[in-house]
């Protein structure tokens, strides 16, 4: 056997299977779940992936690496897609974007599949544009709580956020001390009314958390939250 070291492009062993949502108003959008490869899942993560007008979808590289180490490295289940109107590798998502609205039928649409498939403990992770989708739909669903990356509080309401405390979901925010919208003093006034929610500031973190250091960060406190036995995840990995 034979450890490697986990880099940026390390793909992980994994049951991969490309799959389709179908939603409420009419849409199919593609996207990939990707299991651990004996076993059952402990939990499953359900992405969101960050703003399509400015560069997101379902490959946006925090996603995708949750994609190829997760399953393998704390037996998480990871269901990645486009949202309605965006393209990527996997195919196009029927419909367009919708500034948020229409979107909440795609949240739906991934909770019923979660659901149908019967995947265990799901976590909506969302990044930021995910998070404003998160935070306004995110609430209804059975879901054992929700992790923000880089939320940038543009769209979602005082009374949306204000909807998280009190309803036996745990919330999280990963927020980067040097992000482009958000920072942490801010994030906690804006946070204000969710006294229960778990806020991480990340020191150095930038909006995109571009580099394997941050990527790392940003997993780890992922699975700290979701699957707190594989918690640190290693470097390496036996082969």
């Amino acid at each position: 056997m034979t450890a490697i070291e986990i880099r940026s492009g390390t793909e992980l062993p994994a049951r991969r299977e490309d799959i389709e949502l179908h939603t409420d108003d009419g849409l199919t959008l593609v996207g990939e779940l990707a299991l651990p490869l004996s076993g059952d899942p402990v939990a499953t993560l359900v992405t969101l992936h960050p703003l399509s007008t400015h560069g997101g979808f379902m490959d946006s590289h925090v996603l995708r690496k949750a994609s190829l180490r997760l399953p393998a490295l704390a037996d998480l289940a990871v269901l990645r897609f486009n949202l309605r109107g965006v393209s990527s590798p996997r195919g196009t998502s029927e419909g367009a974007f919708d500034e948020g609205e229409g979107e909440r039928f795609d949240v739906k649409a991934a909770m019923d599949f979660v659901a149908s498939r019967g995947l265990p403990h799901p976590w909506l992770v969302g990044w930021s544009f995910g998070t404003e989708l998160t935070l306004k739909y995110g609430a209804q669903y059975s879901i054992d709580g929700a992790i923000l990356l880089s939320p940038p509080l543009h769209r979602a309401t005082a009374a949306e956020i204000a909807a998280w405390e009190g309803n036996g979901k745990q919330l999280v925010a990963v927020v980067p001390e040097l992000d482009d919208y958000l920072r942490p003093d801010e994030a906690r006034e804006r946070f204000a009314s969710v006294p229960s929610i778990e806020l991480v500031a990340v020191e150095g973190g930038k909006h995109l958390w571009v580099g394997e250091q941050q990527t790392r960060r940003v997993l780890d406190e992922i699975v700290a939250r979701v699957n707190a036995a594989a918690y640190p995840l290693p470097t390496t990995y036996d082969v």
